[in-house]
């Protein structure tokens, strides 16, 4: 008989009481769900002084933004702990610290980041954290080499993919990112306005080609374990910290897609700040987003190289030049994969704050067009574009 039940607040601080790990768990005496996603109940739990002390996470038994008439299985908090466990282990400095798992409630107890901001939120505001693009692009180079075939033992490589098998959660990435927004379909969103915009995805050939090839790769290159939902909303900041959290999605794929979907939500803010900022205010901030890219990819590739040259342990992949050229595949893997998230952000199910809290009607269509003209032209043309300066060409070239 199954032990899970859906947790009121009590049930949180009595189990932060058990599991929290503090000296003095009586003084846990509140919790506030602060859960904004789809899928969890997210608990804050405070101390008699009000300071909140730990974070309880529970996952529910469907998608929370839809309900019960879509249910989800709730082996993907397994999933999501061991994938954080595992991310810890390579880039502690970057990953939140998961203290307690109990697979049965489907229920994780994790370090509480109240000093850290949503970095989405900073973003839209126009707060720059110098630090955030080159912490992530550690945080990728780290956690996608040490999960690779560069370092890991292929026994043990196939072993962690058996275990990191996610069907589920990887079904509802694979429609919303590569089905849903290409086709009629009752999950997508858009306003009226974008009728005809989205009805050229449809009748695109050579785009939903491009797409489908993406969508392949996805189903097939199981290349290192991903976090599999790395965007601006599941990143938190702070002066000198970023620390990813939340990866229900986590499997092993393509390496690109996570870089890709990173660098797309930096695109996704560009796209928006208009709308937040106008037109001449978002100059500045939008080119330092140009910036915060080449330097997320720049990082990325030189910490992954290094790593490589130093870390390798197959004879073949440690043949000179070869990671290096590992690395071109990686980067036009993420062009197309950026891509496919500026068109699911803005015509699927699940939108981003960047461009869904802008309140002018006309500017915020023309936002989601931008983003939809741009993520078109970058999954069609990913081949031919071989650097991070010519990304930023090709931005400004369909802004």
């Amino acid at each position: 008989m199954s032990r899970y039940r859906t947790f009121t607040a009590q049930d949180a601080v009595e189990y932060a009481r058990q599991f929290g790990g503090l000296d003095n768990p009586s003084s846990l005496v509140e919790a506030q769900e602060v859960g904004d996603g789809n899928l969890n109940l997210v608990f804050k739990i405070f101390d008699s002084a009000g300071v909140s002390r730990i974070i309880v996470k529970q996952a529910l038994p469907y998608v929370r933004c839809v309900g019960e008439s879509w249910p989800l299985t709730l082996d993907r908090a397994r999933l999501e702990a061991q994938t954080l466990i595992e991310h810890y282990k390579h880039s502690p400095q970057h990953t939140v610290k998961i203290t307690h798992f109990d697979p049965a409630l489907a229920v994780m107890v994790m370090e509480d980041l109240s000093s850290h901001s949503i970095w989405r939120s900073e973003l839209i505001t126009n707060r720059y954290y110098p630090q955030a693009v080159h912490q992530l692009g550690e945080y990728l180079a780290h956690t996608l080499f040490h999960t690779s075939d560069f370092y890991l033992h292929p026994h043990e490589k196939k072993a962690q993919v058996a275990n990191f098998i996610n069907p589920e959660m990887c079904e509802i990435t694979e429609d919303l990112f590569f089905n849903d927004p290409y086709q009629i379909h009752e999950r997508n969103n858009y306003p009226d306005e974008l009728e005809n915009d989205v009805a050229a995805l449809r009748d695109d050939a050579p785009l939903k080609i491009a797409v489908a090839s993406l969508k392949h790769r996805f189903f097939s290159q199981a290349e290192a374990l991903l976090h599999g939902d790395i965007h601006s909303g599941s990143l938190f900041v702070a002066a000198s910290s970023l620390k990813a959290i939340d990866a229900e999605f986590g499997y092993f794929g393509p390496i690109g897609f996570d870089v890709g979907t990173a660098i797309g939500n930096l695109l996704l803010n560009f796209c928006g700040l208009p709308g937040h900022l106008g037109i001449r205010d978002a100059a500045a901030a939008r080119e330092q987003r140009l910036t915060d890219i080449q330097e997320l990819w720049n990082t990325f590739a030189e910490r992954f190289q290094t790593l490589a040259n130093e870390k390798t342990r197959d004879a073949a992949l440690s043949t000179p030049g070869y990671a290096s050229a590992f690395l071109k595949k990686v980067w036009q893997d993420a062009i197309g994969f950026c891509g496919t998230e500026l068109i699911r952000r803005s015509v699927g199910l699940s939108h981003v704050a960047d461009i869904d809290t802008i309140h002018d009607d006309a500017m915020r269509h023309e936002c989601l067009r931008h983003a939809i003209t741009l993520g078109k032209a970058l999954i069609v043309i990913a081949g031919r574009i071989d650097s991070p300066e010519e990304l930023v060409a090709r931005v400004r070239q369909y802004s």
